[in-house]
């Protein structure tokens, strides 16, 4: 794979990072006033749009927008599945895996020609 077509995959895992924690990071904080939470995860959205907006600007010379929004909601799943593990504490179960694999194939079939 070239730098070209890694490129922007790269880009929308770490801004997934960014997502995934400025959207579900607030769950560690179940007291903290609404507008707190509400600010704080627009400050850290303001680094995935950094990072989503070349990612899909460098990414559309190399994929059709559908593969980069399969791309990318495949980047969020597995950024996901590893912040409820890891930073949530939640268990993954088989219908979790199960759904997951169904996404999966849908990419599968979005690359195809």
């Amino acid at each position: 794979m070239t730098w070209p077509m890694l490129n922007p995959i790269l880009l929308l895992v770490v801004s997934n990072v960014f997502m995934t924690f400025a959207w579900y990071g607030q769950f560690r904080f179940p007291h903290t006033p609404l507008w707190q939470l509400v600010l704080a995860g627009w400050g850290i959205a303001f680094f995935e749009y950094c990072l989503a907006v070349p990612a899909n600007h460098y990414g559309h010379q190399v994929y059709t927008a559908a593969q980069l929004k399969t791309i990318q909601e495949i980047a969020t799943l597995l950024v996901f599945a590893l912040f409820s593990v890891l930073f949530l504490g939640e268990a993954l179960r088989w219908n979790h895996l199960a759904a997951f694999g169904c996404l999966v194939l849908a990419a599968y079939f979005s690359f195809l020609k």
